[in-house]
Order: C-alpha cells, then structure tokens, then sequence
C-alpha cells in the first residue's frame, strides 16, 4: 500500500509531533525574551524544515553511497518509529526542567525534536518508494512544517488552555496511532523480504 499526499502528511505530522514538542519548546525559550520567541521558533521550523528537504532530494544518493536497499530502509524506519512511539505512550520520568541558557540555536529544537533520525528516515523513505512523486512529498512536508509552525508559535496558550493532563492524553493517543503505523510497515518489509526469498535463484 503506497502513500497518499493526505497519509504521508499526517505520517509527518505524528513523526515531528508538534503538540508532544511543545513542552521542549516552551522549556527552552524560558531564557529567550518574549519578544524574539516568535522568530525563534519560525527559525527553528525553517532549518528542521531545509534539513529535511535536503533529505528529500539526497536521500537516493545517500542510501547508494551506504549500500542500503529500500526494503533495509523500511524496517529501520520502522523499528524506530515504533521505539519514538513507545516514547510517547510511556515517557520517561527522567526529565529535565532546567531551562536552557541563552538563545537554543539549531540543538535541541531545529535537531531533534522537529528533524530528528525518524523524520529523516520517513522523508527518504517516502523518496525511495515513488520518486516520481517527490513535488507531492514536498508539498506533504511544507504542510507539515507550516502545521508545526503555527502550533509552536502558540504553544505557550496551547499548553496554559489545554492544561498538563490533556496533553498528556494526546501525546499517548498520537503514539498509539504511530506503533500502528510502523507495525504495518514492518509487516510491509518483512513481506517484501520474504517474497524476494522465495524469488531469489536457488
């Protein structure tokens, strides 16, 4: 089953998760002046949103330079959505609240909460199984991006209405939603490898 402009924008939506990134995001804009906060995360959104795209169009390279097949793509794109999804439904308590120091630049909200190793493996992987379909994918993410834009921006609102409880609540409804995802993607993979088994030369 291939992917859909509407599938592979909500696939990228559940990888950057905006709502689970807003926490991080608050967090670290507490040492950032309210006035610059707003050009902060819109810088932020447009590196992770450059990263990416790049991944989009040297994504085939780079998996020939590494002698990576697009079935070896899928399974380990998979295994780690599935363990980023594991993150969402049973966070860990070990976090840390400290404010960062100074203006974040690039780490830790640009890479990884937005572009992390699961955004940059979906994006090749999208690219790798319809190429053709590449101007489709970028319109996926520009939509993705402008989403995650709009929701960081409002994320200090967002989290003061929606309050600690509800986001909780569907941060681990969203996980739940990608474990389905990247089962049906391992599923997916370990089928593509079993059927060139049965095809392979004896």
């Amino acid at each position: 089953m291939g992917y859909t402009f509407a599938s592979a924008t909500i696939l990228l939506l559940l990888i950057t998760d905006p709502i689970g990134n807003i926490p991080i995001f608050v967090n670290a804009l507490k040492g950032v002046a309210p006035q610059r906060r707003m050009r902060v995360i819109l810088r932020e959104v447009l590196i992770a949103f450059l990263l990416l795209l790049a991944f989009m169009f040297v994504g085939d390279g780079f998996l020939a330079l590494m002698h990576l097949s697009d079935l070896s793509l899928q399974i380990a794109g998979a295994v780690v959505m599935f363990l980023i999804a594991l993150r969402m439904i049973f966070p860990s308590g070990a976090s840390d609240d400290s404010p960062l120091l100074g203006e974040p630049l690039i780490v830790p909200l640009a890479i990884p909460a937005l572009a992390g190793p699961s955004a940059l493996a979906t994006v090749m992987l999208l690219v790798s199984q319809a190429p053709g379909r590449r101007l489709e994918w970028i319109a996926a993410l520009c939509v993705t991006m402008a989403t995650c834009a709009v929701v960081l921006v409002l994320s200090e609102r967002i989290q003061h209405i929606a309050g600690d409880r509800v986001m909780m609540a569907f941060e681990r409804l969203m996980g739940l939603i990608l474990v389905a995802i990247s089962v049906e993607m391992l599923l997916r993979g370990i089928k593509l490898f079993v059927l060139q088994l049965q095809q392979a030369p004896l």
